[in-house]
């Protein structure tokens, strides 16, 4: 035997435990076949109604200016090479599409977010994302019901739907009024989990009260739909002047679990672009980190992004909750951190 010879590799079955790779999968061979039925399921949902499924780019040169949605950087090019960003949706892309003239349009699309783990996350996964040209986010909400009733009907399941304001979401399960309380009202009920109030907005408290006190108590097979958020929640919604004044927004929950998040799109440049300047502010106060914004999401509107309405859907939270999984990890192939 010649000395430089390697020695034979120790069969995997005689290494300890702390040599050991765990290669398997994190999903059962049926939780992968019923997500191959539910992507056949969504392709032929849309292609009934005529809408184009497209492909973005996973990489930007621009980033989410959302604080509460951290995006992951990659290096493209040699040596350093230039920053790029992962898109945390492909919704910036897919409006530029819709500006050039697409019309209504869905993808697919793998996702990444940094900061994004638990039982009901995991940093990528996937998100249906789709635009629907002349609609407002009612007629979208009662599509996205279609859509979720036609996935449980594919295992033997289904829902009631149920439909309220988010104003009345919190009257009836709390007894508070969320367009006017005080912070403090807001903050009262959730003392009992003894959380860490700096930093904290009006907002961070009204979803902490939705989180921890009222999606808990929402029922299995009910899928609600909530709509009409506050103003401060517009993110890229058009505001409606009501008194006061609403997001158009809606949110949509099976059981416990929220699905997805629609708007009645804004398609106003100059006022995204103000909402991109604050939430930029907020980023860099809350943590000095500034990516650059999308410029060429804000030509697009700026030539002209027709009126529409758009939703994104948790496709990896839709399998959790048709399969009653605990995890997340229990519907991916490969969750974090066996990836």
């Amino acid at each position: 035997m010649r000395l430089d010879s390697p020695e034979p590799a120790m069969p995997a079955s005689l290494r300890p435990p702390s040599m050991r790779i765990d290669w398997r999968p994190t999903a059962s061979p049926d939780a992968l076949r019923t997500r191959a039925a539910i992507n056949r399921l969504i392709r032929d949902f849309f292609a009934q109604r005529q809408v184009m499924e497209v492909e973005t780019p996973l990489l930007s040169s621009a980033a989410n200016p959302d604080p509460n949605t951290t995006s992951m950087t990659a290096r493209v090019g040699r040596g350093d090479g230039d920053q790029r960003w992962l898109r945390t949706s492909p919704e910036f892309a897919m409006k530029r599409l819709l500006a050039a003239g697409v019309g209504d349009c869905f993808e697919l699309a793998r996702v990444a977010r940094a900061g994004e783990a638990g039982r009901r996350h995991n940093p990528e996964f996937t998100l249906l994302e789709w635009y629907r040209v002349g609609w407002d986010h009612h007629r979208l909400m009662d599509e996205t019901a279609e859509l979720v009733q036609r996935a449980l009907a594919s295992v033997g399941r289904r829902a009631t739907v149920r439909e309220t304001s988010y104003r009345q979401l919190y009257l009836d399960q709390l007894g508070i009024d969320p367009m006017l309380a005080e912070e403090d009202a807001l903050r009262s009920p959730l003392a009992v989990y003894d959380i860490d109030p700096r930093g904290l907005t009006r907002d961070d408290w009204l979803d902490l009260l939705l989180t921890h006190l009222i999606a808990p108590t929402f029922q299995r097979d009910r899928l609600l739909l909530v709509y009409d958020f506050p103003a401060s929640q517009c993110a890229l919604a058009r505001i409606r002047s009501d008194e006061p004044p609403v997001a158009e927004r809606f949110e949509a929950y099976l059981g416990p679990i929220e699905l997805a998040n629609g708007y009645q799109e804004l398609t106003d440049a100059g006022e995204q672009r103000a909402r991109f300047v604050h939430q930029r502010d907020v980023r860099r106060e809350r943590d000095g980190d500034c990516p650059p914004q999308d410029e060429r999401l804000l030509a697009a509107m700026s030539e002209g992004l027709p009126a529409c309405a758009g939703v994104a859907l948790g496709v990896d939270r839709l399998l959790m909750a048709m399969l009653d999984a605990e995890d997340i990890a229990d519907v991916i192939a490969f969750a974090a951190p066996v990836a």
